[in-house]
């Protein structure tokens, strides 16, 4: 069989393959000529092993180099596999962060797309989120990647997206220039416009940061206004520590569903936050296994940190159309076990290193 013909890479969202035989026909696709991409082909001579007969278990991913900075400059259409043929469908090329420097660059192809919003949508109904329903999404637009997935998201679960554009760039380059008011008058100005939509429109879903989450509570007419209407406030980006998690939970938005996302650019998407967790547990939040998976490492050794203490993360992504192995993330975390079935680690408490790529890591609005 051919590798462009193996059924196993085009599964549905809900399907769980074995992961072994995943791994080999990934390796099959993105390291054969017809079908991997230019970026891989280039750069499979330099490897020191042979992806298509010594990455056998989703542990030997780590065997290959860390190439995220690569991102940076290359080419965006050697991204893509050749398998795709001459008109793939791209939804989208998105940029990260650029916390930490010039910002990396990936392709979101249109049959990743689907299976991520098919999952997405399925965690969002295990945390008791309305379908049809209108979402305010506070996050940034392009050319970052959440603002327009979550357009899309909306569009599935049958309802309107409002928007509030937010460039966090441009508040870390304020803060990073000791320009703090200045960063405190935008993110007044992010607020504004979250106040005028919410005065007018239905709003069932609430996205959004919590720096900007926590200037929408620090005023008494949005918070009353978030508690008549929103009916699930998703937060993402920064990170939200246990005891304001839980003042949120009980008594500013009581009614409310509050829950979270933890991703990244790099894998083309996000965990959840694990279900049926208790307003004193702590956030743990799952990948989309096997196609997202995570490690925590003592990253001065590489080496895995026990259950419950703290490392850095490593993500790994590997799908029909991408494969990002051992990508070093700017944030540690605690090594949860993992659900019953699940590749690698689950996370919880996250929170970004001081240092990343020699850059301070400055989390300013997002």
């Amino acid at each position: 069989m051919s590798p462009a013909a193996d059924p196993v890479l085009d599964l549905p969202f809900d399907a769980q393959p074995d992961p072994e035989e995943f791994l080999r026909a990934a390796m099959r696709w993105h390291f054969s000529p017809e079908t991997g991409s230019p970026f891989w082909l280039e750069r499979a001579a330099g490897l020191d092993f042979d992806p298509l007969t010594d990455i056998r278990t989703y542990q030997d991913l780590t065997r290959f180099p860390n190439l995220a900075n690569e991102l940076r400059h290359v080419r965006a259409e050697d991204l893509i596999p050749r398998g795709y043929g001459d008109r793939p469908e791209v939804v989208g090329v998105y940029e990260s962060g650029g916390t930490t420097g010039a910002p990396k660059r990936i392709v979101l192809l249109r049959d990743w797309l689907d299976k991520l919003l098919a999952w997405s949508s399925a965690q969002l109904d295990g945390h008791g989120v309305p379908q049809g329903v209108n979402w305010l999404t506070v996050a940034p637009n392009g050319p970052h990647m959440v603002g327009d997935v979550i357009k899309q998201q909306t569009a599935v679960r049958g309802g309107l997206s409002f928007t509030v554009d937010l460039d966090p760039r441009w508040v870390k380059k304020l803060i990073s220039e000791g320009k703090v008011a200045e960063a405190g008058a935008y993110a007044e100005h992010i607020v504004d416009q979250v106040g005028y939509l919410l005065q007018t429109q239905d709003i069932g879903v609430l996205m959004c940061t919590p720096p900007v989450l926590e200037r929408i509570a620090r005023r008494e007419d949005l918070a009353k206004l978030v508690d008549e209407k929103v009916k699930a406030i998703n937060w993402v980006g920064t990170q939200m520590d246990p005891d304001t998690r839980h003042l949120y939970r009980t008594e500013v938005f009581p009614n409310a569903v509050l829950y979270s996302g933890y991703g990244s650019t790099m894998i083309l998407g996000n965990a959840s936050e694990r279900h049926g967790l208790t307003d004193d547990d702590p956030c743990i939040y799952d990948p989309y296994s096997p196609y997202m998976s995570f490690g925590v490492i003592d990253p001065a050794t590489g080496e895995s940190v026990g259950y419950g203490e703290r490392g850095q993360v490593v993500m790994h992504h590997v799908s029909k159309s991408l494969l990002m192995p051992n990508n070093l993330e700017r944030d540690t975390g605690l090594r949860i076990e993992p659900l019953p079935g699940q590749i690698g680690d689950s996370v919880a408490d996250i929170a970004p290193v001081q240092e990343f790529d020699n850059e301070t890591v400055i989390e300013g609005v997002y």
